[in-house]
């Protein structure tokens, strides 16, 4: 979704940008300002998530790869995180000596590991934990090698800025997410039935932690409340899990576009529970469309809620019961609270973000014709002795 803003953002600024992504399809297509060039992926494709998925085999495309940057001549490339696409991008950029901005999307160390634990759930728990922790370190310590191959990296949370900076060396940038307040807004809400409704919109996935809803809704029905509904936006592989065990939940399936908008508007708190997430653009879209976000405290989405005004930030199942009933039994506070929440996502426009992207291409732009004055001065000095 981010990288397709950035290049509608390159479209509407008029900004020449070559796209070159993984499809079901090989060819090239033009939007504007922006070429994309497609590449079909081979039936040895690893599966990873919906629609995401690791070909082995995708540096067969190298060459024709090599041969859309010499025809565009880039000043930059930007690769987005650690994936078949991204290695061609990253292999090319040191062949042609073009200036290398890496972003990082997501937290692949804390993924791969949780869905190492819900794979062997059948191992002794001690021996699961510790090879799932050993395997989320040893991931983490090859994305950070990766990521010293660019000049220049992108990351969409202080935190992982501190951590890139202090394992790579890199210069480093924040790269937030920007929310569309017209999208996503109040207008869109249809109901009016006095249903409390606790939203929860993503991929059902282990690493999103969404089994914990089952046991939010536990508390909640042991604190004595009834006047609610979960309403969960999504696929994955725990929606059955989840159907069979919640006992008041409306599941949409996957939404996109005003369908999305309005599910979103139609909730009133929304419960982010993911432990793993490096950024959480899904709360800020809720807060945005008017509902209350309550996430973990670990990761990403917690740098997107001010406590106890525009949202909460929970450390436990108990924390997010405690929040959510508050906000049962009160209903004016969690009326200010919306509004909080929407005025607080206002001003924050894809624009200023991708405002400050290109303030990093400009700077790997500089890092590298710095090296490449110091090297010819080098040059000179020798040939002069």
């Amino acid at each position: 979704m981010t990288c397709q803003r950035l290049a509608d953002h390159a479209v509407k600024n008029d900004l020449p940008m070559l796209v070159v992504h993984a499809s079901r399809k090989t060819e090239k297509t033009t939007k504007g300002s922006v070429t994309y060039a497609s590449f079909k992926r081979s039936a040895l494709s690893i599966p990873m998530d919906e629609e995401l998925a690791y070909d082995p085999l995708f540096q067969r495309h190298s060459n024709q790869v090599l041969r859309e940057l010499l025809a565009f001549h880039p000043d930059v490339m930007h690769i987005t995180g650690l994936n078949d696409v991204s290695i061609i991008g990253s292999y090319l950029a040191w062949k042609l000596q073009i200036p290398l901005v890496g972003s990082w999307h997501t937290n692949l160390h804390e993924f791969a590991a949780e869905r190492l634990r819900k794979l062997m759930h059948a191992v002794p728990a001690g021996f699961t934990s510790r090879l799932a922790a050993l395997a989320e370190r040893k991931i983490f310590d090859w994305s950070m090698l990766y990521y010293k191959i660019p000049s220049v990296l992108l990351a969409p949370n202080q935190e992982l800025i501190d951590q890139l900076k202090a394992r790579t060396n890199r210069t480093s940038f924040l790269m937030g997410r920007g929310v569309d307040s017209e999208i996503f807004s109040p207008q869109r809400r249809t109901v009016s039935d006095g249903i409390v409704r606790l939203g929860s919109v993503g991929r059902l996935r282990a690493e999103k932690n969404v089994r914990s809803l089952i046991d939010i809704e536990k508390g909640l029905l042991e604190k004595g409340h009834s006047n609610f509904e979960f309403l969960i936006v999504g696929e994955g592989s725990e929606r059955a899990y989840l159907e069979k065990n919640l006992e008041n939940a409306t599941f949409t399936g996957f939404l996109a576009g005003e369908h999305l908008s309005e599910a979103y508007a139609n909730m009133d708190i929304f419960l982010f529970p993911s432990e793993t997430d490096s950024f959480g653009n899904v709360a800020q879209e809720a807060a945005a469309s008017g509902v209350v976000p309550i996430v973990s405290d670990m990761g990403g989405p917690k740098y997107l809620v001010e406590h106890g005004k525009t949202g909460f930030i929970a450390k436990d199942i108990s924390a997010f019961v405690e929040h959510i009933s508050e906000l049962l039994t009160n209903s004016e506070r969690l009326q200010s609270m919306k509004l909080a929440a929407r005025e607080s996502a206002l001003s924050k426009s894809w624009d200023s973000v991708f405002e400050g992207v290109y303030a990093a291409y400009r700077e790997a732009i500089r890092i590298a014709e710095a090296k490449n004055a110091a090297r010819e001065q080098a040059k000179r000095a020798v040939d002069s002795e």
